[in-house]
């Protein structure tokens, strides 16, 4: 198994890197115009930096251990490269056996309101880059008030991942 601290790099990335989400200046897959449409389906793309990442490991320089957790914060740009928002959340471990799995919970700050997301990554623990994962999106505010759909995270570089937010009208 990889130290914590490599394992929560990924999940840390893919969570706020995940929980990726919405209207900002970037052009969706569906359309270039990032404004929520009521009764719409849209596609938007962002790419999360890695900004801020802490770890609470239970055992301080051990193994990994079930309730592990991680706070990350990172900075979400559009595909044009601009700044559009940002994300945070944590992670908690849940499982250390097979890869091991954890659930998290996140925020994307962006243009016009939040986004809430959450859901499990599996294989946290394995050797190698972060896990691509999925998470619903559970809610939202202002624009995203009501928001339901998915976030696709992938790693795409260190510290770095592409968030598919797939807002559901």
């Amino acid at each position: 198994m990889r130290p914590i601290r490599a394992a929560c790099l990924g999940t840390a990335t893919a969570l706020v890197t995940l929980l990726a989400c919405a209207p900002v200046a970037a052009a969706s897959a569906t359309g270039s115009d990032p404004s929520p449409a009521k009764g719409k389906d849209r596609v938007i793309t962002l790419i999360g930096r890695l900004a801020e990442q802490s770890r609470f490991p239970v055992n301080p320089g051990g193994a990994p251990a079930q309730g592990d957790r991680t706070v990350v914060r990172s900075l979400l740009f559009d595909e044009a490269g601009k700044q559009v928002g940002e994300t945070a959340g944590t992670c908690t471990t849940t499982r250390v056996t097979d890869g091991g799995a954890e659930v998290c919970a996140v925020t994307y700050t962006l243009p016009g309101g939040q986004l809430s997301v959450q859901g499990m990554v599996f294989g946290h623990l394995k050797p190698g880059p972060p896990p691509s994962f999925d998470n619903g999106i559970t809610g939202g505010t202002g624009e995203y008030a009501r928001a339901r759909g998915s976030v696709h995270a992938d790693t795409i570089a260190t510290g770095t991942r592409r968030f598919t937010i797939n807002l559901k009208g």
